[in-house]
C-alpha cells in the first residue's frame, strides 16, 4: 500500500516525496492509521525500520495548520542526537506545512530555546533534564498539550530517566493521546505504559532480539595486544563507504581516534565529554563524507541514524548483550545491506555466549586472512585500557596476558529467519564475493576505494 493510501494530506504526500521515501515500512503501514484514529499505541520493532515517520506523519496531519498558543505535541527522547535528528525529521516531513517544531536539549545555551517556544511552537522535541528545566521556570506549559511520544522508551529507563519521565507525564492534561516507541518492550516499560496509556494497541515488528536480516556479522578473535593492528588491517583492507567504530569507554574512544587519526584516516569522536558544538560537527561531517570513520561509545548505538553506514565494527565487545542488536543495527538500515565486525579476546568466552543466546544463533568466528595474529604489536599500536566489568572485577583484577591464549571456535550455523545472515562460503552477492568465504564489502551500493588503491582483503571462516 502506498502513502497516498494512508490517509495524510497532500502537502504531507510532498514531503514523503521529497524525502525519497516510495512505500512505507511494515511499522508506518500498521502504526500511521492508529496514530491518525487518535488512539494509545505501543510500538515495538527493530532499530532502521523508520518508527520516527511512523509518528512524525500521522502527528503532522492531525496537527493541521499552526497555532501559536504552546506546543500541542511533546516529543520525549534520551539522548541529543535522536532529539536533533527527530526535529529534523518534523521539519522535513513538514517542510510544506506552517508547523512549527523545537528541539529542546542540553549542552548548549537556553537562550535561543526559549525564545522558539515563547514565540509559539506546535512541537517539542526534547530531553528530559532540559524539559524539566523549562517546565520548573514556567517557560514551557503543558497545558494545551494533545499527543505525548515517547520515543526510545527503553533507552530512557536505562539512562535513568524513569523518575523524570513520570513527572512529565503526570504535567501533561489527562485527555490525550500517548505514543510509546521503543525497540524492546521489557517489564518496566509495561510499568510506565500502564501509568501512561489507556487501552494502547499494540504493534510488533519483528523480534528485538534479531539481527537485521541485512546486517551480515562476525566474531574475531584476537589477543588484546593485538586488537588495533587487526582493527587498522580491517579498515585497510575493506572497501567501506563510511565506518561506525564502537568503544565502551570514552578514554578508550579518544586513543582509538588518536591512533586512526595516526594511520591517516579521517576520524570524528562522539561521546558524552564532547561538547555540544563538537557532537554536532562529528555527526554533520560524517554524514557529509568528511570522516570516513566515527568511533563512537554506546550514546550513539540509538543516537545515529546516518544512511550509507556500510560497516559497523566493535572495537570493545558490549557491555549487554542488547546493546550488539543496537550497534550493528547502524549499519544495514532501510533494506540496505551492511557489515559488522566485533573484536574479541579469550577470556570474553562468557560475553560471547550472553550475545549468542540473545539473539538465538551462533555467530561465526573468523580470522583475517593474511594477518599475522602471533607477530609483536606495532610500535604505539597498544589497544586502549581494556574495561572490566565491575562484576567480574574480583575475578580479573590486575588484569591477564592474552597473547598466548587460543579463542574458542564455533562451527559457522546459518541463522533463522530474521536473524541476520552468517557468513556461508560461495554464497553473497557478486560484490561481496570478493572475499574468501563469504565477503564484506558494502552491498547494494558499491563504496568507492579509498585513496591509495587499497583493495579488498581476503578472509577465511576460523576453526
Amino acid at each position: 500500500m502506498p502513502f497516498s493510501k494512508l490517509g495524510l494530506t497532500p502537502a504531507l504526500l510532498n514531503g514523503v516525496k521529497a524525502m525519497g521515501y516510495v512505500d512505507p515500512t511494515p511499522i508506518q503501514l500498521r502504526a500511521i492509521p492508529v496514530v491518525l484514529g487518535g488512539g494509545d499505541l505501543i510500538g515495538s520493532a527493530q532499530t532502521g525500520t523508520g518508527k520516527t515517520a511512523a509518528f512524525a506523519l500521522p502527528v503532522l496531519a492531525r496537527l493541521g495548520k499552526h497555532e501559536a498558543r504552546g506546543p500541542r505535541v511533546l516529543v520525549l527522547e534520551p539522548t541529543r542526537e535522536l532529539a536533533a535528528q527527530v526535529e529534523t525529521a518534523f521539519r522535513d516531513f513538514g517542510r510544506f506545512t506552517d508547523i512549527r517544531a523545537t528541539v529542546v536539549h542540553g549542552g548548549v545555551g537556553y537562550g535561543r530555546q526559549r525564545s522558539e517556544i515563547q514565540a509559539g511552537t506546535d512541537i517539542v522535541i526534547a530531553t528530559p533534564g532540559r524539559l524539566m528545566d523549562f517546565l520548573g521556570e514556567k517557560t514551557l506549559r503543558l497545558d494545551n498539550l494533545k499527543i505525548l511520544i515517547l520515543d526510545e522508551v527503553d533507552r530512557m529507563l536505562d539512562m535513568g530517566f524513569v523518575k523524570d519521565v513520570k513527572k512529565i507525564i503526570g504535567m501533561c492534561p489527562r485527555e490525550r493521546q500517548t505514543l510509546f516507541f521503543s525497540a524492546t518492550v521489557p517489564p518496566e516499560i509495561e510499568d510506565v505504559a500502564r501509568f501512561a496509556l489507556r487501552n494502547p494497541t499494540r504493534i510488533e515488528i519483528g523480534v528485538a532480539r534479531t539481527v537485521n536480516q541485512s546486517v551480515t556479522h562476525a566474531f574475531y578473535p584476537v589477543s588484546q595486544v593485538k586488537k588495533f593492528d587487526l582493527l587498522v588491517a580491517l579498515l585497510e583492507k575493506t572497501d567501506f563507504h563510511s565506518c561506525l567504530i564502537f568503544s565502551r569507554t570514552k578514554h578508550g574512544a579518544d586513543k582509538i581516534a588518536r591512533k586512526l587519526k595516526s594511520a591517516n584516516h579521517s576520524v570524528a569522536v562522539l561521546h558524552a565529554n564532547r561538547s555540544q558544538s563538537q557532537r554536532v560537527e562529528a555527526l554533520a561531517g560524517f554524514k557529509s563524507g568528511k570522516y570516513e570513520v566515527m568511533v563512537a561509545t554506546d550514546i550513539a548505538a540509538r543516537g545515529i541514524d546516518v544512511a550509507g553506514v556500510s560497516h559497523v565494527i566493535n572495537y570493545d565487545i558490549p557491555a549487554n548483550p542488547e546493546d550488539y542488536v543496537h550497534r550493528i543495527g547502524r549499519t544495514g538500515r532501510a533494506a540496505a545491506v551492511g557489515d559488522a565486525f566485533t573484536l574479541t579476546t579469550p577470556e570474553q568466552a562468557g560475553e560471547i555466549r550472553n550475545i549468542e543466546r540473545f539473539i538465538g544463533q551462533k555467530v561465526p568466528q573468523m580470522k583475517l586472512e593474511g594477518f599475522n595474529y602471533s607477530a609483536p604489536p606495532s610500535i604505539g599500536a597498544a589497544a586502549p585500557q581494556r574495561y572490566v566489568d565491575p562484576r567480574r572485577a574480583q575475578q580479573q583484577r590486575g588484569g591477564h596476558g592474552h597473547g598466548g591464549h587460543q579463542a574458542q571456535s564455533h562451527s559457522p550455523q546459518q541463522p533463522a529467519a530474521g536473524q541476520g545472515r552468517a557468513p556461508t562460503p560461495g554464497q553473497g552477492p557478486a560484490s561481496r564475493a570478493a572475499h574468501t568465504g563469504q565477503g564484506f564489502g558494502h552491498g547494494n551500493q558499491p563504496a568507492p576505494r579509498k585513496p591509495g588503491g587499497l583493495s579488498r582483503g581476503s578472509w577465511t571462516r576460523r576453526g
